[in-house]
């Protein structure tokens, strides 16, 4: 891999960083304004407040040119999309993000974002938190793969294909993460 891989912090969670283009301001507009988030992760509305509704609305079909085949778990996903909604949690701009990922209460996962400034770049800081062990290796997939792409919309260059790096990586993080 080309970026350093995510890490397991903990039985239930993964922790990635990288260093991405700055300032830090843009950078928390590609986490936070729907048409740019809608670029690199998913689109929705999310209302940056303590306690604000967060929709996600995945079209990854949308995320880069990638004509590599849709691994067979995710065909629905990705001819339909799918929509995960949370709750922020931490709402400090443009530094700290947190947000529920996938619902209310205990069921949900939450995901937080730190970004701080190296420079003329910006060190982003992504844990993952309450994941459980069955999604470990989707998870850590899907974030390598999303801030890949994050990373060359910020450069304003043309993104990886999704499939192919996600579907790599699967297979890469199933051997790290494995128990």
């Amino acid at each position: 891999m080309t970026e350093p891989d995510a890490e397991r912090i903990a039985e239930d969670a993964v922790r990635i960083e990288r260093l991405l283009p700055g300032p830090v301001e843009r950078v928390w507009t590609w986490l936070t304004d729907p048409d740019l988030r809608r670029q690199w992760l998913a689109g929705g509305p999310m209302d940056l407040r303590d306690g604000g509704a967060v929709e996600l609305r995945f079209r990854h079909a949308e995320l880069s040119p990638d004509e590599a085949p849709v691994p067979e778990r995710y065909r629905d996903m990705h001819a339909h999309g799918h929509v995960l909604h949370g709750r922020v949690t931490v709402c400090e701009p443009p530094h700290r993000l947190a947000f529920t990922w996938g619902g209310d209460g205990d069921a949900a996962s939450e995901v937080g974002f730190e970004l701080s400034p190296q420079g003329d770049r910006v060190r982003l800081l992504l844990v993952h938190r309450r994941l459980r062990r069955d999604d470990m290796v989707s998870v850590a997939s899907g974030w390598h793969a999303h801030l890949a792409i994050l990373r060359e919309r910020l450069r304003d260059a043309p993104p990886p294909g999704f499939w192919t790096l996600h579907s790599a990586l699967e297979a890469h993080y199933r051997d790290l993460l494995a128990p």
